[in-house]
């Protein structure tokens, strides 16, 4: 029997890199009941970060903070008696973000000796402090004359993810490395925390973290990277692997119940299913409509590019048995069963930095208001605040409103979109951003969009590498803060890439994502296509390619390509 709209609701948490969204939806069809948003109080401050080391951690009880409020807010907005038809849970978090934990799975930093040390904190998903040892991975993969354990991941290892960022912080700071047990990805931690497993033998591992950053895959023996190979880069890494299980589960599946203590901090009854956890993306990729030859662009700070595919001829598998015949695609962000869609195979790229490239020029030009306008003599401190605020707002439509009524052909400006290195294809977080063509007309709407087009163009390339490795696209939809807000940056990237972009309508389809899989695990829908046919919002937009820009974009992106290559090599 069809679930009648009132009946039952679910609840997404989407944790992204500056705030928490839950979103409270009618499981019958998806409308909103109650929306909440919450940013982190310590990471707002800058705190334990340093953006010219890039480093970037965050303090877990920035996440505890905002997990009571966003819920009870969300709950309230709905009314009265919604609280009680809430009948499951789940949460998706940025990654790979993982922390070091103690023997109870407690994030270190929760502790007294550990509460203000960056090295025991949540290591962000954009943190590129360990260079050097993605780089030691990714040369004893190649060399050490065993399995090659980075094939699924694209065959390049990244400093974003899990080994690589658990060997920085060993070799950071030698009592972190000495208290941890093992190491948690947000994503687990939270669902360990809702349903109160208090051992990290009883955590339940998110197929999709730990496929796609921590190198899991069936065909491996015991799923993970052997002791031998993890003992060449650290003898310190076996004790981690042996934490770690040999199993991973889909977010499809219950991680346990919700605590009676969390049931009643949040405001929501005890033992409903909290869903196994998942990245921000490929629950967002859900949350768009994600199906086989539909790729998905989540677009924000930075970008996620999530596609699914059909398990391959001869695939079909029993229980723990690994597919056969997996097609390997090279230079992404790795393809794990199951990790988006139950089922099917799922492919992730992406690019390092989006609309961080163009919050960065905002920070450029705004220098001038943020380091002299304090000083101008004869306007009061209130003034002076509105005035910085008012600018703050109009800078970037300002910029967006110019550029767009500038002609492609006319700038002669190429730029690189690797302000944050290269995520895909083929990572390399040595690589810069830069900007070529310049001249003494080069004013800065001109360079806006030169910036806007480089990110366009790394779109472009990820979608030229699936297709160069046999992954059909048949069409892109796009998703996030930027498909939203930003119309300009959508008709260039569908003239860049000379394919329709459509944008669903909603705020939140991360959070919408999430709550598909609470819905799933509570048994609402026997599966992720049936909530999404019910769940998923409309189409709201769709950005046409135009033919005279889309020809110019073609012979401008050979540029990017030729800029690319000069800057790799230098």
């Amino acid at each position: 029997m069809a679930l009648q709209k009132g009946d039952a609701y679910v609840l997404g948490l989407d944790y992204g890199s500056d705030s928490c969204r839950a979103v409270l939806i009618d499981a019958s069809d998806g409308s909103e009941a109650g929306v909440a948003v919450m940013y982190y109080p310590r990471w707002t401050k800058g705190l334990y970060c340093s953006p010219g080391d890039n480093r970037f951690r965050q303090h877990p009880q920035d996440y505890l903070d905002v997990l009571e409020g966003t819920v009870k807010e969300a709950v309230s907005k709905a009314g009265n008696g919604i609280a009680s038809r809430v009948k499951g849970i789940a949460i998706d978090t940025t990654g790979s973000t993982p922390c070091a934990v103690d023997a109870k799975g407690t994030p270190l930093a929760l502790l007294p000796e550990f509460a203000e040390n960056p090295s025991a904190m949540f290591v962000l998903w954009k943190d590129h402090t360990a260079l050097a040892e993605a780089a030691k991975i990714n040369h004893l993969a190649k060399t050490w004359g065993g399995e090659d354990y980075t094939k699924y991941e694209g065959g390049i290892y990244s400093t974003e993810w899990f080994w690589s960022k658990i060997l920085r912080v060993f070799a950071e700071d030698p009592r972190v490395a000495e208290k941890a047990a093992s190491f948690l990805e947000h994503c687990d931690w939270m669902t360990a925390l809702l349903t109160g497993a208090d051992t990290i033998a009883s955590i339940k591992r998110s197929r999709c973290a730990m496929g796609h950053k921590a190198m899991w895959h069936r065909s491996f023996a015991g799923g993970y990277p052997s002791e031998e190979f993890l003992s060449k880069l650290d003898p310190r890494l076996v004790n981690i692997r042996k934490s770690l299980g040999t199993e991973t589960y889909t977010s499809d599946q219950s991680a346990g119940g919700l605590t009676g203590e969390w049931a009643e901090r949040l405001g929501i009854p005890a033992g409903i299913p909290v869903a196994i956890g998942a990245y921000d993306a490929h629950m967002g990729a859900v949350g768009g409509g994600v199906r086989p030859g539909w790729l998905i662009k989540v677009m924000g700070t930075s970008t996620c590019d999530v596609i699914v595919a059909p398990q391959p001829a001869g695939g079909e598998k029993l229980v723990n048995e690994p597919l056969v015949n997996e097609p390997l695609v090279r230079g992404i962000c790795g393809q794990v069963d199951g990790s988006v869609v139950p089922g099917m195979l799922g492919y992730e790229a992406g690019q390092s930095a989006f609309g961080d490239v163009y919050a960065w020029f905002k920070q450029l030009v705004m220098w001038p208001i943020e380091a002299l306008l304090p000083g101008v003599e004869g306007i009061d401190a209130g003034t002076k605040e509105k005035i910085a605020k008012e600018i703050s707002k109009k800078v970037i439509p300002e910029l967006e409103k110019t550029a767009a009524s500038i002609d492609p052909a006319s700038t002669g400006i190429i730029a690189l979109d690797w302000l944050n290195g290269r995520r895909t294809p083929d990572a390399n977080q040595l690589l810069k951003g830069a900007v070529t063509g310049l001249t003494l007309g080069s004013d800065a709407p001109r360079v806006y969009r030169a910036l806007a087009e480089a990110t366009a163009f790394g779109a472009r390339a990820i979608v030229e590498r699936f297709r160069q490795e046999g992954v059909a696209i048949e069409g892109i939809i796009g998703v996030g803060g930027v498909a939203r807000k930003s119309p300009f940056v959508m008709q260039i990237i569908a003239d860049v890439l000379n394919m329709p972009i459509s944008v669903p309508a909603g705020d939140q389809p991360v959070a919408l994502g999430a709550a598909m899989f609470a819905a799933v695990a509570a048994g609402l829908y026997p599966d992720i296509p049936a909530a999404q046919k019910a769940i998923c919002a409309p189409i709201e937009k769709t950005y046409t390619p135009r033919a005279r820009e889309a020809g110019i974009y073609d012979k401008l992106y050979q540029e990017y390509l030729k800029l690319g290559a000069f800057a790799e090599k230098g």
